[in-house]
């Protein structure tokens, strides 16, 4: 192959979809950002000289390489350096703690980490805790222990890497049991992204700018958003930070075609006042698609009245996409996830017997053909994702009915999906505990018109302790100075004994149904 990269497949097969884009159209513009915009030509040659200090440094193939930056375009360029030197990149939620952080860098055994310097205390606590870190590279300014990137790649040739080889991403994902786990796959070539989901997007290059309303370090920004947009060749816009009048006047102003939102987006745009939404014109929309919790009826029927029919839904997770359905089949089948693709199973949770339609169970996706997916360093926890080693299961409940549609029945009993991110209770219950007055706990999700569910703790006391105010204000400022706060209890309960099976083992949803009625 040669450095001109005018093959659309072959590029993609050696992480230069971005070079194979500069080729064809290096004008275009590729990334439009608070922090600066890259053409296509600009994007590219700064993507070679990161891979370029990466491999001068000594980085070689498989190498790991942490990466913990906000929406801006130096994410892509290290992202897409990755990818085109053949190693295994970890996009870092950097709402976490510095403990947790440092976990994921150690766990994915990553010997370079990139970091915002918006992060600059939590980098620097990082790097004294992960000694396997050997380069350590600051973004968008200067962090003690780290070279600044800019400074890293001055003098590097901006000309395509010879020898270019398919690296990966591995994105992390908790748990029931609390610890994250990598979600390893080998290198794939996909042109198209999530293929599925990029033919119903309708990409056109001449006219088409993406927005990307969340975290890049989330899978579905990163893939929905980011990687297709670069994929297909268009211009992509990144939100630093949601805002729903902010989301609009983007729109408006940068004449959006697609983009992906959670439930709480939409719940918190139809919330704007009349005159507000009526400023801008949402017209050049043309997709729009949604995923990451469930989402009430009514507020996709005042979308579509708002944006029209261009709202697709996907089911799916870091694991692996399930399920999409267009506008026109949700409409016919409202609450739906889509058709159910072939081989996938409904299962009786006590029996393991697979279901007939219309009888509710646990959902099995069929393994996809390609990117199948193990945890990191933990076998046991891959073999239990798996049915038989053909089918996972992201342990929702829901059935298929005569006509072939998923209808999701209820969620994962434990996970809490709080404006569109996951709190595993687990987690929380861990952290609390470990306060002194702590005997047990059960954390429960409430539902919430805004959020979707927000997180509640229910605390049974230490012998001898008393409940008040003050013990509530007390934990609740223990969370937040040891997870991240997004997982933090908004409220904190006491029980005098919560329910627990003969065995002892707290029963979560009787926990649940005493806050939330008649919610199992």
């Amino acid at each position: 192959m040669t450095n001109n990269f005018d093959s659309l497949e072959e590029s993609a097969a050696k992480g230069m979809i971005v070079a194979f884009h500069a080729n064809q159209n290096p004008e275009r513009l590729a990334i439009q950002s608070e922090q600066g915009s890259r053409t296509y030509k600009q994007l590219n040659s700064r993507i070679n000289q990161i891979a370029r200090s990466l491999m001068k440094l000594g980085l070689h193939k498989g190498d790991a390489v942490s990466l913990m930056c906000t929406n801006r375009p130096e994410f892509a360029e290290v992202l897409m350096a990755c990818h085109r030197s053949g190693l295994r990149v970890t996009p870092i939620n950097w709402h976490l703690t510095a403990v947790e952080i440092s976990y994921i860098v150690n766990d994915s055994e990553s010997v370079a980490l990139f970091g915002d310097v918006r992060f600059e205390e939590n980098i620097e606590k990082i790097l004294r805790a992960c000694e396997s870190v050997k380069i350590s590279v600051s973004i968008g300014g200067y962090v003690k222990g780290c070279a600044l990137l800019d400074d890293l790649i001055a003098g590097e040739s901006t000309a395509n890497i010879e020898n270019p080889m398919l690296g990966q991403q591995m994105l992390y994902t908790s748990g029931t049991t609390g610890s994250p786990k990598g979600v390893y796959r080998e290198p794939i070539s996909n042109v198209s992204g999530v293929s599925l989901i990029a033919a119903a997007a309708g990409y056109d290059p001449e006219t088409d700018t993406a927005l990307c309303t969340g975290p890049l370090y989330h899978a579905a920004p990163l893939s929905l958003d980011l990687t297709a947009a670069l994929n297909a060749g268009i211009g992509i816009y990144l939100m630093d930070k949601w805002e729903p009048e902010e989301t609009l006047r983007l729109i408006h102003d940068k004449k959006i075609t697609q983009s992906h939102m959670v439930p709480t987006m939409f719940h918190r745009l139809l919330a704007l006042p009349a005159e507000i939404r009526s400023k801008y014109d949402v017209s050049s929309m043309k997709f729009l698609i949604h995923g990451a919790a469930p989402c009430p009826v009514h507020v996709k029927e005042e979308m579509f009245e708002w944006f029209g029919p261009i709202i697709f839904e996907y089911y799916g997770a870091t694991e692996g996409t399930g399920t999409l359905i267009d506008p026109k089949s949700w409409l016919s089948k409202k609450g739906s996830v889509g058709l159910a693709p072939p081989g996938l199973l409904i299962v009786d949770g006590e029996n393991d017997k697979e279901l007939p339609p219309g009888e509710v169970g646990l959902i099995w996706l069929p393994v996809p053909e390609q990117g199948r997916f193990e945890y990191f360093k933990a076998e046991e926890k891959t073999e239990s994702a798996y049915r038989n080693g053909t089918h996972f299961s992201m342990h929702d409940v829901g059935y298929v009915d005569k006509d072939g549609y998923l209808f999701m029945s209820d969620r994962r009993n434990d996970l809490i999906l709080s404006g569109g991110v996951n709190v595993y209770p687990a987690e929380v219950d861990a952290c609390l505990l470990k306060h002194p007055d702590v005997g047990d706990v059960c954390t429960i999700g409430i539902p919430s018109e805004a959020w979707g569910e927000t997180v509640m703790s229910v605390v049974e006391l230490k012998k001898g302790v008393g409940a008040s105010e003050a013990l509530k204000e007390s934990l609740i400022e223990h969370c937040a100075e040891n997870i991240a706060k997004f997982k933090c209890p908004r409220d904190i309960e006491f029980e005098q004994e919560l329910p627990r099976t003969e065995a002892g083992k707290i029963q979560r949803f009787k926990v649940r149904n005493l806050y939330v009625p008649n919610s199992e």
